[in-house]
């Protein structure tokens, strides 16, 4: 190993005189490399290191080589550290050069914390044809709406012809199914060309349920204890060295070899790892390593929103840069559709919430959840609101709702778009998923070709995590929901981008929001701003941007129409020698909406109902300049 210079650890890499193979296979007495598609099959015996490693250069294999390694004279299986599987997870794994790919990107010196629009997407139904090339071609439009970072849901490879990609079982290898490894790294390239980053979504929780073939190579992959997808991994037991060596490795690959601009793991609540260094800690000081001067940006999930997700490796954290808000998410759902059960039932949707939203990012910080029978939470005092990542909309929470069902099939369209201004106006960093920006007719299913059998475990687990609704739990309810393994969920799913110009209004709405939060010298910096807000009424509220000498007013209303009579709230004062007048509203009809009232605020304040409006201070007499 020492003599051999490989970028990698484990897997196959191409060299002067072949290719070199490395796996780990503890408890194995040989390990052979198997090239097949050849006349005859030629196998070359890899030499044992120490830590149960084995290692070798095929002088037979070269770019585009199949191969599978053979344990101890008897079953032959894939690489774990396959660069790619052209025939899914079951076939050969693929000899791939990743230096064959001439990139453009030299002078990207990658993303920032602040300043973001998110995109999340989904490669096999973000288009029609579900491919790297396809989505390519989008990134132009993304663009030009306005967004600054992609971020594409898992594509580690998986069984079947289309699944949401949390089941991958090869985690180096680009799935097949939307296209060759170049195909992503062309996908990277453009997006960097039009000044897009890109984040991968990565799954380290779990492996899928079919094609996984590691307990082939050890058991001392997978720990002791299960979660709610199976086995988990192994990071803090016996052996567990080489296992965190594979997934710091994987992190990095995407990093160097794909030129990716960050990660955003998903549900780190479920990694258990009790190390004096969690494995997080480790993959985000590994990942940085290799990223060299670019910058990167590191994303988790965290049901539990952990202090540790945001706290640096050195002090006990998981060194990231973000983390989803669901607080936000819940409470916006509330509000928008009244609904208030399961989880939703610790959330009132009030406009006190959505305020201390925009002051504290989460709401639970440590409070009693009584959904879950413990205290939720941590505090977010010194951390700046860009950590945080607020949606109305992803891909868990419509497809883990019965129907797939987008929130604007749940909701009024004036409440809607009073909420997306909030969601696009706040200091926290927003993210909206694909269609949401042109009101998508497609519902976004749960959908996942397993083999038969795991197939119906899979639907049954669905219908039980999804009777926590009580409305869904009823025999003619639950009769209605689409299989999961069925060709037409997947379908369903797919994006017509033609709806851009036919929701042109709803599209416009998404457009001039995202102009006004990356123009405006208040909205653009609204991460260092200081925030005050005041509840006003039953469904009405206020936010005041104060930053330097500059201030905004923004007033939002779920609710009917009200007058504010009498008015003892400061937070309506316009500053010292200046009158409010209307930046923005909700309501304009190029939106699709009913129009403004013109702003009189001399005997009572009006808050136009289901709208969101923005104010700025004009010294009295004169008009904005």
């Amino acid at each position: 190993m020492a003599s051999v210079q490989r970028r990698m650890p484990i897997g196959a890499e191409v060299m002067p005189e072949g290719v070199h193979f490395r796996v780990w296979a503890p408890g194995h007495m040989e390990v052979e490399v198997v090239l097949e598609g050849t006349p005859a099959p030629q196998s070359t015996v890899l030499a044992p290191e120490e830590g149960g490693y084995f290692s070798g250069t095929c002088r037979d294999a070269a770019v585009g080589s199949r191969y599978r390694y053979c344990l101890d004279g008897g079953d032959c299986f894939p690489d774990p550290a396959s660069r790619f599987q052209p025939e899914g997870p079951h076939g050969p794994s693929q000899v791939i050069d990743p230096n064959s790919f001439s990139w453009s990107d030299q002078e990207w010196t990658g993303v920032e914390r602040e300043g973001h629009v998110i995109y999340e997407l989904h490669l096999g139904t973000f288009t029609m044809e579900g491919t790297w090339r396809a989505a390519e071609e989008q990134l132009p439009a993304l663009k030009d709406l306005g967004i600054t970072l992609v971020e594409v849901m898992p594509v580690a490879d998986f069984p079947g012809r289309f699944g949401w990609g949390y089941d991958g079982v090869n985690h180096f290898a680009p799935t097949r199914l939307y296209g060759k490894p170049d195909d992503m790294r062309g996908f990277v390239d453009r997006a960097h060309s039009l000044g897009l980053g890109v984040l991968l979504d990565v799954v380290y929780n779990h492996f899928g349920p079919e094609g996984n073939y590691l307990a082939r190579y050890s058991d001392f992959y997978y720990g002791e204890h299960e979660s709610d997808w199976g086995k988990v991994m192994n990071f803090d037991g016996r052996q567990c060295g080489p296992v965190r060596e594979f997934f710091m490795a994987n992190a990095a690959y995407w990093i160097d070899e794909f030129h990716i601009d960050g990660l955003r793991f998903d549900a780190t609540h479920a990694i258990i790892d009790n190390s004096e260094i969690h494995i997080l800690g480790d993959i985000t000081s590994r990942v940085r390593e290799h990223a060299g001067k670019r910058r990167l940006l590191l994303v988790a999930e965290n049901e539990e929103q952990d202090f540790r997700c945001l706290r640096p490796r050195e002090e006990g954290g998981f060194g990231m840069d973000g983390v989803w808000n669901d607080d936000f998410h819940h409470s916006a759902h509330v509000a928008l559709t009244g609904y208030h059960d399961a989880y939703y039932s610790e959330y009132f949707g009030s406009p006190q919430e959505m305020i201390s939203c925009a002051k504290w990012s989460y709401l639970f910080q440590g409070q009693f959840y009584f959904w879950q029978g413990k205290r939720r939470g941590s505090p977010t005092l010194g951390k700046s609101p860009s950590c945080y990542i607020n949606y109305i909309q992803n891909h868990d929470q419509i497809g883990n709702s019965a129907w797939g069902i987008r929130i604007d099939r749940l909701t009024n369209p004036a409440g809607l778009r009073a909420m997306t201004a909030l969601l696009l106006l706040l200091p926290q960093t927003p993210m909206i998923f694909q269609g949401q920006e042109f009101a998508a007719s497609a519902p976004f299913l749960y959908f996942a070709d397993l083999n038969p059998e795991i197939s119906q475990q899979v639907h049954t687990g669905r219908i039980e995590f999804l009777k926590q609704f009580t409305n869904v739990d009823s025999p003619e309810v639950i009769e209605t929901i689409d299989k999961p393994y069925e060709l037409e969920t997947f379908q369903q799913s797919r994006l017509d981008l033609r709806e851009r110009e036919r929701h042109g209004k709803v599209y416009a709405l998404y457009r001039d929001l995202i102009r006004l939060r990356r123009e405006d010298p208040v909205f653009s910096r609204g991460y260092t701003c200081h925030i005050e807000g005041a509840v006003l009424g039953t469904t009405g509220f206020l936010l005041r941007y104060f930053l330097q000498e500059e201030q905004r007013l923004v007033l939002v209303n779920l609710g009917r129409e009200q007058h504010l009579v009498p008015i003892p709230e400061p937070m309506l004062a316009p500053p010292l020698g200046c009158a409010w007048e209307i930046l923005w509203s909700s309501e304009k009809i190029e939106f699709r909406g009913s129009g403004t009232p013109k702003l009189d605020t001399e005997k009572f304040w009006r808050l136009q109902g289901y709208a969101t409006l923005v104010l700025i201070p004009v010294p009295e007499g004169g008009n904005q300049s």
